[in-house]
């Protein structure tokens, strides 16, 4: 009877708490559901706990999770308003936005920085049908932790079909050296050795232990990221 008493208590708060919920939710507005900036973030979790737990624990007071909610709520309302009137705030409570790449190499401090990988902003310009990243003018780590990215002049033109153009091949490049270490598996299926490799940085004058990042497009063109290389960026703040 107890056990039986305790899933009714527990129905009830599941369907008492959750319209509450859904309207701090919304209360908080656009910015919350559509980006998750680290506070956000934090805050989304916080709701999550309280909310769970009232749920799970009918000892815990029901009233005292509405309360938790609605003060959670106001004080993500509070922190976006003065996100909006203060830029140092703003730099206290979210990251800064970052440069990863420029003018199609990447920016390898930045990326330490942000422990983003190579693969990882390799996948996020494939997100963006972008299989080439010497396509790529800038591409800046949001806050929210999405790629916002500037293409080459050049690079988006009307469509072929409009000019009554043929298509051709995707511009395609394949990874080649990451951090490094040769990508041999890469190279053999391209039907090219490490020796070849190495003989192209050679004629550059780039040692391998000092290429952070290298591909090769379908032209056989390289296009070489320098470990901690000086590159001329924006300045790019909140």
């Amino acid at each position: 009877m107890e056990l039986l008493k305790d899933l009714v208590l527990v129905l009830g708060r599941i369907y008492t708490i959750y319209p509450l919920l859904l309207g701090v939710t919304l209360f908080m507005g656009r910015r919350s559901i559509a980006e998750l900036p680290v506070f956000d973030y934090i805050i989304i979790l916080s709701l999550g706990s309280v909310v769970g737990a009232d749920i799970a624990d009918p000892k815990i007071e029901h009233i005292h999770t509405a309360f938790a909610i609605i003060a959670i709520g106001l004080l993500q309302k509070l922190a976006s308003i003065l996100l909006v009137k203060s830029r140092r705030i703003g730099k206290w409570i979210t990251f800064e936005p970052l440069i990863v790449i420029k003018d199609g190499q990447f920016i390898h401090s930045n990326m330490k920085k942000a422990r983003y990988s190579i693969d990882n902003i390799l996948q996020m310009l494939r997100k963006e049908q972008i299989f080439d990243m010497a396509e790529v003018d800038m591409a800046v780590l949001e806050p929210s932790g999405a790629l916002s990215i500037l293409k080459k002049m050049g690079k988006t033109a009307v469509t072929l079909e409009d000019l009554k153009l043929k298509r051709q091949n995707a511009g395609l490049s394949y990874a080649v050296v990451k951090e490094g270490r040769i990508q041999t598996i890469t190279l053999r299926k391209l039907n090219l050795t490490g020796e070849w490799l190495e003989t192209q940085l050679g004629e550059r004058g780039i040692p391998l232990d000092q290429v952070f990042f290298a591909s090769l497009d379908e032209q056989k063109r390289l296009n070489i990221t320098i470990y901690d290389k000086e590159i001329p960026l924006p300045p790019l703040y909140h």
